[in-house]
């Protein structure tokens, strides 16, 4: 029997299909992200009574085997609390695991927040990128917008309610000028659709900022800051002071916006041996 992913409804409960009804109402069982989302979702679609299992990243690496097992001889849906399962949140895994152990795999076509905002926006989709949710400190997210915007590829993005605000301001730094466009609550009731600089979007931004958030970013090229080698070298030279490795040098120092992890290795590990040396001959 196969294992299927079913896109369920962001907000709109018209949007879901009939195969996805079909297969929800076929299913011996269904695994969900939240099981009471689920729940409240299957009553409204008329769909209730059925056995249900939670799959989420907590529990992911220990749910993987027991769902795959049942679907060797029971059909199984794989649901997420909106859109697509397997677009930030746990699946891959899943299907990796299913196809390793002989299962079949199908994953029925259905909604999700990242095209909506992406085909919305009006910006150039011949080259686009989803880039899911930004890290959640100001230095790292400045740095990640600062490598993910390039000058010929759309970027799409989720953010939670509670840092979009900081997210924008983030943007703003390392690209200032950037065209943006923003949708809360996507096929809700009160979907809100804005549009401008990552600064104007900001403004307009109710507070506090409610529902789910996405928003893309037109092809930009990022202003990435430069700091003074010499900055550079001192930060990594305190760390090095202070017993940090040279890997966990690279990766606070990339967090922090002093540039490429790579290139900070290959700086750090040429200082840490020169500092032996140094220290050989005295």
């Amino acid at each position: 029997m196969p294992l299927v992913f079913v896109p369920t409804p962001l907000g709109n409960l018209r949007d879901v299909t009939l195969r996805g009804l079909d297969v929800l109402r076929e299913a011996q069982l269904i695994v969900a992200e939240d099981t009471r989302v689920a729940r409240k979702l299957l009553h409204a679609l008329e769909l209730p009574g059925r056995e249900i299992w939670s799959y989420r990243e907590q529990n992911a690496q220990r749910a993987t085997a027991a769902i795959v097992e049942r679907a060797r001889d029971a059909l199984v849906a794989v649901t997420t609390d909106a859109g697509m399962p397997g677009i930030s949140d746990p699946g891959s895994e899943l299907i990796a695991a299913a196809r390793a152990h002989g299962v079949a795999v199908d994953v029925l076509p259905g909604g999700s927040a990242a095209t909506g905002v992406a085909v919305l926006s009006g910006f150039p989709l011949r080259r686009f990128t989803f880039e899911g949710f930004p890290p959640r400190t100001g230095a790292a997210r400045r740095d990640r917008f600062a490598r993910s915007l390039q000058p010929d590829t759309t970027t799409i993005w989720y953010e939670s309610p509670q840092r979009i605000r900081a997210a924008l301001a983030d943007l703003a730094e390392v690209a200032p000028d950037a065209r943006v466009f923003l949708v809360r609550e996507y096929t809700k009731v009160h979907e809100e659709q804005l549009a401008g600089t990552p600064q104007e979007v900001r403004a307009r931004l109710g507070q506090p900022v409610r529902g789910e958030v996405a928003f893309a970013v037109g092809p930009h090229e990022a202003q990435r800051p430069v700091r003074p080698l010499e900055a550079t070298s001192e930060a990594i030279d305190a760390l090095l002071q202070d017993g940090h490795r040279v890997g966990e040098v690279a990766k606070l120092l990339a967090a922090r916006g002093f540039g490429d992890r790579q290139q900070l290795y290959a700086r750090a590990a040429a200082r840490k041996a020169r500092r032996k040396t140094a220290i050989k001959k005295r």
